[in-house]
């Protein structure tokens, strides 16, 4: 069975740009995600009621794929004093603690509507 793409240029295999290794041998470590700014990002800080009454405070409008949520959802919940996880994208942390989320998040940078 021959291969469609034997004797061109795509039929190398694939090599990394630090050190010219096949990605498969290559020791270089993975390149430093780079985060956008906090002052570049505006979140949005609500209360929400759930089931049996239970209050959480969301923060949404933080896109996952440019902050670190997991970081700042750990950090958030250092502040509060409470629980917290991260669904769809949005942080949501056990209670009523907008004023501290709010107050905690401009400390950090990022604005807050």
């Amino acid at each position: 069975m021959t291969r469609l793409f034997a004797g061109t240029p795509f039929d190398r295999e694939p090599t990394c740009e630090a050190c010219g290794r096949p990605d498969a041998e290559c020791v270089c470590p993975p390149p430093e995600r780079q985060w956008r700014p906090a002052s570049e990002q505006t979140a949005s800080v609500r209360t929400e009621k759930r089931k049996k009454g239970k209050l959480v405070t969301a923060v949404a409008g933080l896109l996952p794929e440019e902050s670190d949520l997991p970081a700042l959802l750990s950090d958030l919940k250092t502040h509060c004093g409470c629980g917290g996880t991260l669904k769809d994208g949005q942080i949501e942390v056990q209670g009523d603690h907008a004023d501290r989320v709010r107050e905690f998040l401009t400390g950090r940078g990022y604005r807050v509507r």
